[in-house]
C-alpha cells in the first residue's frame, strides 16, 4: 500500500516522544524511590522496651508450687479434678487459720489473713487461688465462723471490712497468675508479686471502708491502711521468702512430689 512520507515522519516523531516520556517517567520513579529509601534511612528506629512478665520457659508456664504438694502416688490414685479440689479446700483452711491470728482494733483488726492470701495465691495459681478465696468468702458469708475473730455472716461482707475480703479474691488471683509466669522462683520476683497483691487488697478495701463509714479518703487511709503497713510488710517478706526456698527443694528432689 502506498504510504505518504508525512505519515512516516509523524510516526517517528510520536515514537521518539513516547520514548522520551518513558525515560522521563523512569527517571522520576527512580528519583522517587531514592528519596523514599533515603527517608527510610533517615528515620530513627524507635523500639519500645516492654517489661518481661514471663520468667520461665514456655513449657513451665502455668506450673506452681502447689502442683508439687500432692505426692505422685496420691495424685495418680485420684482424678485431676479431685486433686484441684483438695488444693482449693486446703487454701480455704489456711486462710481461715491465719484469720484467727489477730489483734482486735477498730475499725479494722490486725490479722494474719493477708499472709494466708498471698501464700494461697502463689501456691495455687490463678484459677485455683481465685476459687479458694471466693469459697472462703462465701462460706464465711453464709455463717461459718472463719473470718477474723471467728466472725461470720453476710453483715461482715457488707460492713466496713468487706472490701478487704473482696480484695482477697482479686489479690490471690493476681499473685497466682504471676506465680504461673515464674515470678515466685526468685526472691525479687516473689517480693514484687506479693507487693502487687497487697496493693490490690488496699485498693479495694480502703475505698470500701471510706464509703461504709462515711469517711474522707484521708481518714480512710489513716484508719485502714497506714497503721498496717509495717505489719503487712513483715507478712509480705515472709510469704515471698517461702517460695524460692520451696522451688529450691523441688529442684533438689525432682523425683519426689
Amino acid at each position: 500500500m502506498f504510504q505518504a512520507p508525512g505519515d512516516t515522519s509523524h510516526r517517528l516523531a510520536d515514537r521518539d516522544a513516547s520514548a522520551s516520556f518513558g525515560a522521563d517517567r523512569r527517571l522520576l520513579d527512580s528519583r522517587g524511590e531514592r528519596r523514599h529509601t533515603d527517608a527510610q534511612k533517615e528515620e530513627p528506629s524507635v523500639t519500645l522496651a516492654m517489661p518481661r512478665l514471663t520468667r520461665v520457659p514456655a513449657d513451665q508456664r502455668g506450673i506452681t508450687i502447689g502442683d508439687f504438694l500432692v505426692p505422685i502416688r496420691v495424685g495418680e490414685s485420684i482424678s485431676s479434678r479431685s486433686r484441684h479440689l483438695v488444693l482449693i479446700l486446703a487454701g480455704v483452711l489456711l486462710v481461715a487459720a491465719c484469720a484467727q491470728i489477730y489483734i482486735p482494733t477498730l475499725p479494722v483488726p490486725f490479722t494474719g489473713q493477708t499472709f494466708g492470701v498471698l501464700l494461697v495465691g502463689g501456691a495455687l495459681g490463678f484459677r485455683r487461688a481465685a476459687a479458694s478465696l471466693a469459697l472462703y468468702v462465701l462460706l464465711g458469708a453464709v455463717g461459718l465462723p472463719i473470718f477474723a475473730e471467728g466472725r461470720a455472716g453476710l453483715a461482715i461482707l457488707q460492713g466496713a471490712t468487706g472490701g478487704y475480703l473482696v480484695g482477697f479474691i482479686v489479690a490471690a488471683a493476681l499473685v497466682g497468675r504471676l506465680a504461673e509466669l515464674g515470678w515466685d522462683r526468685h526472691i525479687g520476683g516473689a517480693v514484687g508479686a506479693m507487693l502487687l497483691g497487697s496493693a490490690i487488697i488496699y485498693a479495694v478495701g480502703v475505698p470500701w471502708l471510706s464509703v461504709s463509714l462515711d469517711l474522707a479518703p484521708s481518714e480512710a487511709i489513716a484508719a485502714g491502711m497506714t497503721p498496717f503497713l509495717a505489719w503487712d510488710a513483715v507478712k509480705l517478706v515472709a510469704a515471698a521468702a517461702i517460695f524460692p526456698v520451696a522451688w529450691w527443694i523441688v529442684g533438689r528432689r525432682p523425683n519426689e512430689r
